[in-house]
């Protein structure tokens, strides 16, 4: 009886750790982005008591421009001012025509301990510069110190506090549990949409739309005349759906049918049998002409423009290209044709749910020898978070501020309001575009961040184009296919360098959003070993019990006898 008494007093405290242990699992799991932007910084400071203003530094700034020369002046505006401020700083800016020239000479720079002082770059690109040693600054202490940090005392601008920063962008710069970045600007994807087009087929464009609604659609454009032209445009030229970024469009299909894509460990899961799925209806709808993709056809833009598209997918950042009156149109007047432009979310496979990309520049800075040096290249980075900064970039294009304090600002309410009051700073499909952001940024997500992410999203990419190019030159898309597909595709991105798995029922469901009770799926370890100690617990009370009755019972009968 003791014995039974002993163990039962053993389950029950393993019981009350268990509980505790499940606690916190859960508390993380439910949290984990959200907290992810609150981490602050605990320890020694490695910010310099006083910036020496006496001390003549040169910073270098690299960024991205698309020979836009609105944006140009804006950096330039930005440095001139900010020198003013601190006119002991110089600062050199650096322009590229896109991130992956960035990226690449960072690379190569760390090599030779050259790299600039600030850069734009995506988390992706900033995952594989901190496989360097001491190569970005963890910016947790900085954002933290009550002289130059956020909305610190010793600014000489107005500088955002942590708190008036985005949190959900703020968040997509933890890497390793640190802050290594602070975001920029912010974009989505949109689908700008022919709505004439779309209602002369006989169809009323939804508020929101679905993958089934933009297949039936597009192949139902596909119609021709006698002599060959499209029905629709009478043309000889109509692909009525094309994707700019076909890895995002992998990317967001997978989140929204609740599948695997990778884990923040690194691990690959993106070749499913969901994405099987997936690239077999792609292929169907490329295989008809219904479908392409940027790289196969050009830019969307400029089919949407001309009558030849329908739905057209690019990022919100890429609005002034889109419609009849878009300010940055690239073809020849005489082949523009004239239509009303609807700008919606991403097609979705559950409306109620929706989920879209959440995408744009940050900022890292880079460690250096002199603490100077990086105070000045701090306060710099600091500064392109001020609202006349950002709001300034923001209105070129499709962008989204990303802090609450300038998007509230009444500069940036009033450029909003004054939606379709030209066709250039106020073009109402880019506004509209910055507007679809604002509405959503709830219901936007961002893929694990890691050294060999940029890879797996570049396969995911990979994976569409290759299917579409396959059925367009007659390859029979079948199992075998597909197989030898992911084998080209894991061996071209070197996959099978990064931990690579084929993705258990489990191991899909813990990467896919979790959207109700419904959908949870399995309980997590540490839960699920206390239900089984509650059980064990519960089946040991009753046997003792049981025990106990039954002693009961044989001494009545020895009395009765």
């Amino acid at each position: 009886m003791k014995q039974v008494q002993k163990a039962l007093t053993l389950l029950l405290a393993l019981l009350m750790l268990l509980s505790l242990s499940a606690c916190h699992g859960r508390l993380v799991s439910e949290t984990g982005e959200s907290a992810a932007a609150e981490i602050s910084f605990e320890g020694e400071s490695p910010v310099p008591e006083r910036f020496d203003e006496s001390k003549a530094i040169e910073i270098s700034f690299w960024a991205k421009n698309d020979t836009n020369k609105t944006q140009i002046a804006i950096y330039q505006q930005a440095i001139e001012s900010f020198q003013k401020l601190y006119p002991n700083v110089s600062v050199k800016l650096r322009l590229y025509t896109d991130y992956g020239r960035i990226y690449n000479d960072v690379i190569t720079n760390i090599a030779t301990h050259t790299t600039p002082n600030v850069c734009i770059s995506y988390p992706d690109h900033i995952a594989t510069y901190l496989t360097g040693e001491d190569v970005v600054l963890p910016l947790d202490a900085w954002f933290a110190d009550p002289s130059f940090g956020l909305g610190g005392s010793e600014l000489k601008f107005d500088s955002p506090r942590q708190d008036e920063i985005v949190p959900e962008f703020l968040a997509e710069c933890v890497l390793d549990g640190a802050h290594y970045a602070i975001p920029y600007m912010r974009s989505t994807e949109a689908c700008y949409v022919n709505k004439t087009f779309v209602e002369k087929l006989g169809y009323e464009l939804p508020e929101v739309l679905t993958w089934d609604f933009v297949w039936e659609v597009s192949e139902k454009a596909m119609e021709k005349n006698a002599d060959g032209s499209f029905k629709i445009n009478g043309q000889q030229v109509m692909i009525p759906f094309i994707y700019k970024s076909t890895d995002n469009m992998m990317i967001q299909m997978l989140r929204q049918r609740g599948a695997g894509y990778s884990t923040a460990d690194g691990t690959v899961l993106l070749f499913n049998d969901t994405t099987k799925e997936l690239l077999y209806t792609i292929a169907e709808h490329a295989e008809s002409r219904a479908f392409s993709t940027f790289k196969i056809s050009s830019y969307p833009a400029n089919f949407l423009n001309a009558g030849q598209c329908i739905f057209a997918v690019d990022s919100t950042a890429g609005a002034t290209w889109m419609g009849s009156d878009a300010p940055l149109v690239d073809i020849p007047p005489d082949q523009l044709v004239e239509f009303e432009t609807a700008v919606l979310p991403v097609p979705q496979f559950d409306v109620d749910h929706p989920q879209m990309i959440s995408q744009g520049p940050s900022l890292c800075v880079f460690q250096k020898d002199d603490p100077q040096e990086v105070l000045a290249s701090w306060l710099f980075a600091q500064y392109l978070l001020t609202n006349d900064v950002q709001i300034a970039y923001a209105e070129t294009e499709g962008y989204v501020p990303v802090t609450s304090k300038a998007q509230n600002d009444p500069g940036y309410q009033d450029y909003l309001s004054r939606i379709g009051e030209d066709q250039d700073e106020h073009y109402d499909i880019k506004i509209q575009a910055s507007e679809l952001l604002m509405a959503n940024t709830e219901n936007t997500f961002t893929t694990p961040v890691f050294n060999g992410s940029a890879s797996v999203r570049d396969a995911a990419g990979q994976l569409i184009e290759n299917v579409t190019k396959a059925v367009r030159r007659k390859t029979t898309v079948d199992e075998d296919y597909m197989q030898k597909l992911y084998d080209e595709v894991i061996a071209l991105y070197r996959l099978n360098k990064v931990s690579f798995e084929q993705p258990t029922e489990e191991e899909a469901e813990a990467s896919a959003p979790q959207k109700s009770a419904e959908e949870l799926g399995p309980l997590p370890a540490a839960s699920v070993a206390l239900l089984t100690t509650l059980a064990t617990v519960w089946l040991l009370i009753g046997l003792f019990a049981l025990r106990g009755l039954i002693k009961k019972k044989q001494a009545e009968k020895q009395r009765s006898a």
